[in-house]
């Protein structure tokens, strides 16, 4: 007969349990895998199968027992710092839809705008189109793949462990944050330059003759224009995007890597 105590079966739960916990927030945060369309299910399904590959690399584990208060604060760095990778990769998606609010704003498109059930509320047309080009974008430079790449590697950068988080992870995650209005504004500015630069014009022509109809000449002519502009943009989004999702995949490794506190605090002593 095989037995097994209770330490035997605890450490079989945490070794499966908390990987698993770090996976399964970086899947329901990340872009694409953790899209609302794809059933709970499948999500469950895929990361229960990284983990039963992730797991056997993994070197020892805190040998403390999983419903202790310990064990529970564990579980919740490992859902924290999937959270944080997850959320570093969809800032991306977020500038790219920033770039398409932006346009269509100004192409005076503020009223084509339809419900999307990933963000839960209202987005405009070209936001919503330009945010699936930058999923075609990830899913043709395999960046789903270098994303659970990127997760199995933080394993290693940030084993699992009782020790609490260092602030460096933060602050790094904290400063891409800033990459959305950086980023967002870069892709839509050709758009928004051509219009301005009609805008402008269709204000000179205002003053020279004051009985022109504004409202029912400028609407049509920025449409054009701005259809126009986001459409010679367009062969420079795909490479600003794949840039955009190479240096995500880096700072993903830097904000697990600057999380570890033995890390971080090695970094900052040496000079």
């Amino acid at each position: 007969m095989i037995t097994l105590s209770s330490a035997e079966l605890n450490a079989w739960l945490v070794s499966f349990l908390w990987p698993l916990a770090r996976i399964l927030a970086l899947l329901a945060a990340a872009p694409v895998l953790g899209n609302t369309a794809i059933p709970k299910r499948v999500k469950i399904g895929l990361g229960v199968f990284i983990t039963l590959v992730v797991a056997p690399a993994l070197g020892p584990l805190p040998g403390v027992e999983p419903v202790s208060p310990e064990g529970l604060l564990i579980l919740g760095q490992q859902i924290i710092i999937g959270l944080a990778m997850g959320f570093a990769m969809r800032i991306v998606f977020s500038a790219v839809e920033m770039a398409g609010e932006i346009a269509g704003l100004q192409m005076g498109l503020g009223f084509a705008t339809f419900f999307s059930p990933q963000s839960e509320g209202s987005t405009l047309v070209v936001g919503k189109f330009l945010g699936l080009l930058a999923t075609l974008v990830f899913l043709s430079v395999n960046g789903h793949l270098l994303m659970l790449s990127v997760l199995a590697e933080s394993f290693t950068v940030f084993p699992i462990s009782a020790e609490p988080f260092s602030a460096g992870g933060w602050r790094i995650l904290a400063d891409w944050g800033g990459k959305i209005f950086e980023a967002g504004l870069g892709l839509a500015l050709p758009v928004v330059t051509a219009l301005l630069i009609v805008n402008l014009a269709l204000g000179i022509l205002t003053r020279a003759a004051p009985q022109l109809n504004i409202f029912a000449v400028g609407f049509p002519i920025t449409l054009m224009v701005g259809m126009v502009a986001l459409m010679l943009s367009l062969p420079y989004f795909v490479p600003v995007v794949e840039q955009l999702v190479a240096d995500t995949l880096q700072i993903m490794m830097d904000v697990a890597r600057g999380a570890n506190r033995s890390l971080s605090s090695s970094s900052g002593a040496s000079p």
